[in-house]
């Protein structure tokens, strides 16, 4: 018996049917049928099943004799699924690389719901991924399933058959089939996901649904469309069916209400002949399911506008529906324009400002800085400005960012908001620029002018040019204008040999290399044993703590914050003796912290030096964060969690296989990463070789006097800046607070910690 029956019906798809196959077949988690269903497609689409059944044993080819539809032939694939959760997917869809995968992890962490609810991505024809805008909706916050009661908002997601899974056993005893005609995703969606005892969420794009040019049931025009009211006659059937159901007539009437007025409002859909009937009928339909005595108020969110367009369609009163929806379009833009020409007055006159300021001479001892897109007092740029300070007092500075974060710079620097007048006049003026990311698109970087980029990490993953071939995993689709801007760049702060080949090759432009290695860690090499207690304290880390800094970095393919770690559980495994600061990745910025309320459980994401929590901890744990190469240079022991990695790499992609390199020991699953602490492996020889190794590859130029060096290039014009590279063997980086001691215990078997 197989964990999973994909069911892909195929119908004039033959364009798309191998890359949808595919998808399936080469999943990394590979236990599964597929059941391909030929709904008599009088193109190829027959053969390309023949032929992936022919050659692999995992394939069913179900051929009709007929063309039946999307709906009886689902039900045909359904018929001869012996897995156990059924998945279906389109024959022009894909599956995400290591959906799969990620799907029966959520299914074991989350005690095999009855219905798993997966997000997806519209594939546009024109090449664009777009994530669902309801995404938010799947986060993983809270108790693992529940019940639908327990999450009204699932039911305001799409009707749709493909962004879930099922287990095989409930959707029989229900007795769940699908209907013929359009709209059959609709009495089959609310009914599972009504009925189910349990359900759970993934917050992880799983599928790429195809939007096509032509071809799609969205882009044709025909009165096929009112077949509508006969799937929302059989939901209601179904709720009068089960009593226990009918406390869900309100939030399903709303639904529908929502459904009708989306269809309405599509010019493509309905042939201008059938809209009177088809509004007459969603009237009428409105009325008869519409629950007695209630005034419609279900727990899901309406708009005052939306809640009269329902009343107006519920009522009939069609010539008012329609004055009202052109008056909703021609207020909204009105309001839109009136916006436009507002900040097009405001934003003329800011670039008529620039223009002018550009005309004045330099300021020779100003330089500008920002980091993380207008955060606070970060990273390279701040170190970089603290130490021109220092070598240059002559020399004013200035710090871009949002006001949120203005209490985060030093005295010695002022504050610009971005795109206010002064941070143009800034821009156009300062004779130095400094930035960890990009500066404005609208920049002009005049002659004189010196604009150094620093980056913020060593890349494992895959940056600029390479992410050509991954558009969803990439920040920007304008690859031209990322090239513009890195025309702009004098020099490239990098930290090693590995980020100057990378960097070079990913975004090619005339700057200037400088392998100096990063300021941002200067301060491990500047702090003592009595910084580290301080920080300690502040933090409240218990005395006499080991202390593990977990940071994860962020997934692409979801938005909501992931949870790798059962953190009650591995504080519980590991003992008293153990204390947790946790940092989530900036992406996660925006999410609440999980709630765990556990004493040795310090959430830090909101601290501001990521560097002082380095200097705080005593190992570091991580997956493919940047962060492991700083905290090489800290000379403290790492932990690799690679608890996704061919998931990650799939999605992102990766310059080498840290696996085959790690910084230390590498733990595949929560059990692993406890035993690799428990036992001492975390701080052992193996560890330190390991850690000796990739030190001795990343970390050649970060001996505390990066800053130094690039203020002495950059800004005093030194040629050959010292001082000299201080050898590995002779630096002393802060000593971490704690003195380990052996724990003698068996040694596990290293195929289990290292590759």
């Amino acid at each position: 018996m197989p964990r999973f029956s994909v069911i892909v019906p195929a119908y004039k798809v033959q364009a798309y049917l191998q890359e949808s196959l595919d998808s399936v077949l080469t999943q990394s988690y590979p236990d599964l049928e597929l059941i391909a269903v030929d709904d008599a497609s009088p193109d190829a689409c027959g053969a390309i099943i023949d032929e992936y059944a022919a050659r692999d044993p995992r394939v069913t080819a179900v051929h009709l004799a007929q063309n039946l539809g999307l709906g009886p032939a689902r039900n045909a694939g359904l018929a001869r699924a012996t897995g156990d959760y059924l998945i279906f997917l389109d024959g022009d869809d894909t599956l995400a690389p290591g959906a799969l995968q990620a799907v029966t992890d959520r299914l074991k962490a989350t005690g095999s719901p009855d219905v798993l609810v997966y997000d997806y991505a519209r594939a546009h024809w024109s090449g664009e991924l777009v994530r669902n805008r309801l995404s938010h909706r799947l986060s993983e916050e809270g108790p693992a399933s529940f019940r639908p009661a327990d999450r009204p908002a699932l039911l305001s997601l799409p009707a749709v058959v493909w962004n879930k899974a099922y287990r095989r056993e409930y959707v029989e005893r229900e007795g769940l089939s699908f209907p013929p005609g359009l709209y059959e995703d609709t009495p089959w969606t609310y009914p599972a996901l009504l009925a189910a005892e349990s359900v759970a969420v993934l917050d992880r794009v799983c599928v790429h649904n195809r939007r096509r040019r032509t071809g799609s049931i969205r882009t044709t025009t025909t009165s096929r469309h009112l077949e509508i009211f006969d799937q929302y006659d059989r939901v209601f059937a179904h709720l009068a069916a089960r009593p226990e159901l009918e406390r869900w007539r309100p939030a399903l009437h709303r639904r529908m209400a929502e459904h009708f007025c989306a269809v309405q409002a599509d010019p493509c859909r309905l042939p201008r002949a059938s809209r009177a009937e088809f509004f007459a009928r969603a009237s009428a339909l409105l009325r008869r399911h519409r629950a007695p005595g209630t005034r419609s108020s279900p727990p899901l969110s309406l708009s005052r506008t939306d809640h009269v367009r329902h009343t107006l369609m519920r009522l009939g009163t069609r010539r008012t529906y329609l004055l009202l929806s052109w008056l909703r379009r021609t207020g909204l833009a009105g309001g839109r324009w009136a916006a436009v020409l507002g900040r097009g007055v405001r934003e003329s006159s800011l670039r008529l400002h620039y223009r002018f300021q550009r005309l004045l001479p330099l300021r020779p001892e100003l330089a500008v800085f920002s980091a993380y897109w207008h955060g606070g007092y970060a990273c390279n740029p701040a170190a970089i400005e603290a130490t021109l300070r220092e070598l240059a007092p002559r020399m004013r500075t200035a710090w871009i960012c949002d006001p949120a974060h203005a209490s985060t710079l030093p005295r010695g620097t002022s504050p610009l908001r971005p795109g206010s007048a002064a941070y143009w006049t800034a821009l156009a003026r300062a004779s130095y620029l400094v930035s960890n990311v990009n500066f404005d698109r609208a920049l002009v970087k005049r002659p004189g002018q010196v604009l150094l980029q620093t980056q913020h990490g060593t890349p494992l993953k895959r940056v600029g040019l390479d992410l050509r071939d991954r558009p969803a995993a990439s920040p920007t689709a304008d690859f031209a204008g990322l090239l513009r801007g890195a025309d702009q760049w004098d020099y490239l702060l990098s930290a090693n040999r590995h980020s100057t080949l990378v960097w070079e090759r990913a975004v090619p432009a005339g700057y200037t290399t400088l392998e100096y290695g990063y300021p941002r860690n200067d301060v491990f090499h500047r702090a003592d044993h009595a910084d580290v207690l301080a920080l300690r304290e502040r933090l409240g880390v218990p005395a006499g703590s080991t202390v593990i800094l977990y940071a994860p970095t962020h997934r692409d393919y979801r938005r909501s914050r992931p949870e790798h770690l059962d953190f009650e559980r591995v504080l519980r495994d590991l003992g008293p003796r153990f204390t947790v600061l946790a940092r989530t990745h900036l992406t996660y910025a925006d999410t609440p912290p999980r709630p765990d309320g556990h004493p040795r459980l310090i959430d830090v994401s909101a601290h501001p030096s990521v560097e002082e929590l380095c200097l705080a901890s005593d190992a570091l744990v991580t997956d493919y964060s940047s962060l492991m190469f700083d905290y090489a240079a800290l000379d403290r022991p790492i932990v690799i969690h690679a608890d996704d990695w061919e998931a990650y790499e799939a999605a992102r992609g990766t310059y080498f296989d840290l696996r085959s390199c790690p910084p230390g020991a590498i733990a595949r699953t929560e059990d692993e990463l406890v035993d690799i602490f428990a036992t001492g492996h975390w701080r052992g020889s193996r560890s330190a070789q390991l850690r000796a190794a990739f030190r001795a590859r990343f970390c050649t130029h970060d001996d505390g006097n990066a800053a130094e060096r690039v203020v002495r290039r950059v800004f005093l014009g030194e040629s050959d800046p010292g001082p000299a590279v201080v050898p590995l063997r002779s630096r002393r980086p802060a000593p971490p607070a704690t003195t380990p001691t052996p724990t003698p215990t068996l040694v596990p078997e290293p195929s289990r910690l290292w590759p």
